[in-house]
This record gives structure tokens, C-alpha cells and sequence, in this order.
């Protein structure tokens, strides 16, 4: 069977599974119940100096549903822990004490002050804790106090910081970072400059899930009033793969590990992001709509599709699909291949006509009987067809051999170059040049 087990940044778990620095990680009693259900680690839910840290008495989440009532995102306008920190501290060392196989992550955020890391670093230590996560990504209510992105989107800020941790702890330093930047490399960079150890990545989105249209007021609506939130679940994966992706092939970060989080829900969810370079995940939004156990199905489908891979190790699944993450201009445009629609298959719901008729591409005829039929000569492969059918596998897309005319253009498929490594847009061919 595929080992799953996990260490990162020296720090060893049984699974890559982690809870994120989130509600379900905010007492003892959560997190024991988390270890006792499979996870690997938990990063504890934030941190920080100020007692005085007070969250609304009223609703706290704005959910996105899907047309199922599937929860596709929740916005959450909770602050930090609210509970003393010696209390947290006490705990962290109570729960590490009785599950020393597993990871224990502390995230943190105080003001960006020397003074008060070096204050908070050591009560942090003495818990026994494995490791710390700088909370540069909070998107409200403590980025208004100079702390989260206010700080995650200052490159130089998160540099400092993560320099002054290096130099004050024997813990290694994780760095969370804000997708609410243009690009995710420079903190990244940043991180890697100040002496991280890691970055984990993204902390939720600054969002507005919907509105109260009785109220005029955005959801949740506290008193009439509503804020911008923090966003995560599926709906954000799309963005954090991307991002992780760019970390994890950027020359500067490329050996840099990462954390992945962003909508992981499902054990694909996982495998997604360690292809494109995480060495752990961290869940939030599924455990906080399934529960704890939905982590026995994750570890279950992933260890299944390695044995099936003959993958026997998460090291060996970590960056593999980095290699074939490009640019646009890389991609071969010699490349040709053809819608094909499997009438045996096809249920005649005419799905495929009515996407690719009001598309513009007009490559899907309609004939009597409701038999759906590909025009290749107006076909551009846009693959559409395929997404929008209900029926897996009844659209597919097939691959015009070399040699071969492509109907749409009349022109010989690989033309006037015979292969993709004489292309004008293969790097190794710009750089012959």
C-alpha cells in the first residue's frame, strides 16, 4: 500500500492531511476529536497579544451554494482566537503531549513589531509546539489593525517578519500568504529571502458572498450592517492551484515547500495539489460542512490512486505535473484535435447544440431525431461540448494524427513544421535562435 505518511520541513504526520488555522481548530476538544477521526496535523486557529479580541454575536458566515445546496464557498467574518492565549497555549501543549505522532502548527499574528514576536515566540515553544504559521493573510478586522494582508501585501513587511521569527525560534516558519495580490510570486519571494522554512498558501479572498435585498445589506448582516469577509471552499481551489503552481515553478521558490490550501474536499483535491507542488494540505471548509471523518475518505482514495499509479510515497507525487505547467505562448499550436460524440451514449438533451450554437463556433448540427452530429470543418476544439454534457465520456476529444489535413483550415496538421521541437514557440527553439 502507498505510505502516506508525511514529513515537511522536519516535521513528521501519519498523512498529508492537515486542518487549517480556522473555527475547527480553535479549542482542545475540536482538535482532539480531529486526531482521533485521522488527521495528520492541525495548524491551531490564530494567535496573538491583544486580549481584548472581540467577534460579532451574530452570524459570521455568507455562504455561496450551488444548485444543489452543495456549499461551493463561505465567507467568514470571524477574527482570531478570542480566547486568552494562556488558555490556548495550555491546551496546544495538552494535545501535543497526548499526540506526539502528529503535526502541531501554531499560526500568529501580532502587531508588526519586533517586540512583540520576540514576546510570543517563547510562550509558543514552551508548548511543545512543531512549528509556526505567520498569519499574513487575514483579509478584514485585523488587516484594519496593520496586521494579516495589511502586512501580507507589503513584500518587505513579510520579509522583516519572517527574518526576526527566524532569528528569535528553533521552530520552523511557515509563511501564509494573501491571494489579495497581483502577483503571488513576490511575497513568496520574500518569505524565502527572510529565511522561511515554508509558505502555505492562499489564505482566503476578500469577498462579498451575496446581499440581504430586504435588509439592502451584504450577508452576514449583523444589525442591519455588513462587511467584507474572508472567502474560501471549492469555488477558490481553481485559484489556489494556480497559485501554487506558480510558486512551485518560479526558479527563485521552486525548492521552497508549500502547504496547499483551497477547497481541498475530495482525496483528487489533494492529489491536484501535490502534483502541482504542495507537500502537505489544509482543509477547512470540508470539515466544516461534513465533519471530521470526511478525512477517512480523503486518506482512503488517495492511498487507492497511488497503489493504482504505482505511486509509493507522497515525495513521489509532490511536483510532478510542475514540468508541464507553461506559458500560453509554449503551448504547440500544431496541435489539433476534433470533438467526437458517441451516439450510443448520447441522450439527446441537446446540451452540446445549444453551447456551441450560441458560442459562435456553430460545429454541432442538429439532424432528425435529435441526432447530434460534430462538423469538424467548424470546429476549434474548444472542448465545451464535453463540459456542459451530463454523460461522462459521450463527448470526448480526439487527436488529428501528424500528416493529417485539418478540416477546418485545409491545412496539414504539423504543416510547415514537422514536429513541435523546430516550433518558433518552443523555448528551445527561441533560444537556437
Amino acid at each position: 500500500m502507498a505510505d502516506l505518511t508525511t514529513e515537511f520541513v522536519g516535521i513528521k504526520s501519519p498523512n498529508p492531511f492537515w486542518l487549517a488555522s480556522a473555527p475547527p481548530t480553535d479549542k482542545e476538544y475540536n482538535v482532539r476529536r480531529a486526531f482521533d477521526a485521522g488527521w495528520g496535523g492541525v495548524v491551531w486557529k490564530t494567535l496573538g497579544l491583544d486580549p481584548h479580541v472581540v467577534n460579532v454575536n451574530g452570524p459570521r458566515y455568507g455562504v455561496l451554494h450551488g444548485g444543489d445546496r452543495r456549499v461551493m464557498g463561505i465567507n467568514n467574518i470571524e477574527l482570531i482566537t478570542d480566547r486568552p492565549l494562556e488558555t490556548n497555549l495550555r491546551e496546544i501543549k495538552a494535545v501535543k503531549r497526548d499526540y506526539p505522532d502528529r503535526a502541531m502548527i501554531v499560526s500568529l499574528m501580532v502587531p508588526c513589531e519586533e517586540w512583540a514576536w520576540k514576546e510570543i515566540l517563547p510562550k509558543v515553544e514552551e508548548t511543545g509546539a512543531d512549528g509556526i504559521e505567520l498569519n499574513f493573510g487575514c483579509p478584514h478586522g485585523m488587516s484594519e489593525r496593520g496586521m494579516g494582508s495589511a502586512v501580507g501585501q507589503v513584500p518587505e513587511y513579510i520579509e522583516m517578519v519572517t527574518r526576526w521569527c527566524k532569528q528569535n525560534t528553533r521552530m520552523p516558519v511557515i509563511v501564509k500568504l494573501t491571494p489579495n495580490i497581483a502577483d503571488i510570486r513576490k511575497p513568496a519571494r520574500a518569505a524565502h529571502a527572510g529565511g522561511a522554512d515554508a509558505v502555505s498558501l492562499i489564505n482566503t479572498i476578500n469577498s462579498i458572498t451575496s446581499v440581504d435585498l430586504d435588509q439592502m445589506a451584504p450577508e452576514p448582516t449583523i444589525d442591519g450592517k455588513g462587511t467584507h469577509g474572508g472567502y474560501c471552499g471549492p469555488a477558490v481551489k481553481p485559484i489556489a492551484l494556480n497559485m501554487v503552481s506558480e510558486i512551485a515553478r518560479d526558479p527563485e521558490t521552486a525548492h521552497l515547500p508549500i502547504s496547499g490550501i483551497g477547497g481541498v474536499s475530495t482525496w483528487r483535491d489533494v492529489a491536484e495539489f501535490l502534483a502541482l507542488g504542495a507537500g502537505t494540505v489544509q482543509v477547512c471548509t470540508a470539515a466544516m460542512t461534513y465533519g471530521f471523518k470526511i478525512v477517512e475518505e480523503m486518506a482512503a482514495g488517495l492511498s487507492e490512486w497511488m497503489d493504482a499509479k504505482g505511486y509509493a510515497s507522497i515525495d513521489e507525487v509532490t511536483g510532478r505535473a510542475i514540468p508541464n505547467v507553461t506559458d500560453w505562448q509554449y503551448l504547440n499550436l500544431n496541435y489539433v484535435t476534433k470533438a467526437r460524440i458517441d451516439q450510443d451514449a448520447c441522450i439527446k438533451c441537446g446540451r452540446c447544440y445549444a453551447a456551441c450554437e450560441d458560442t459562435s463556433h456553430q460545429a454541432i448540427a442538429m439532424k432528425p431525431g435529435r441526432v447530434f452530429e460534430v462538423i469538424d470543418e467548424e470546429c476549434v476544439a474548444c472542448n465545451l461540448c464535453v463540459n456542459v454534457c451530463p454523460v461522462e465520456d459521450c463527448i470526448t476529444m480526439e487527436e488529428l494524427p501528424t500528416g493529417q489535413t485539418d478540416p477546418r483550415t485545409g491545412k496539414v496538421v504539423a504543416g510547415e513544421y514537422a514536429n513541435w521541437t523546430s516550433h518558433p514557440n518552443n523555448p528551445a527553439a527561441k533560444a537556437a535562435e
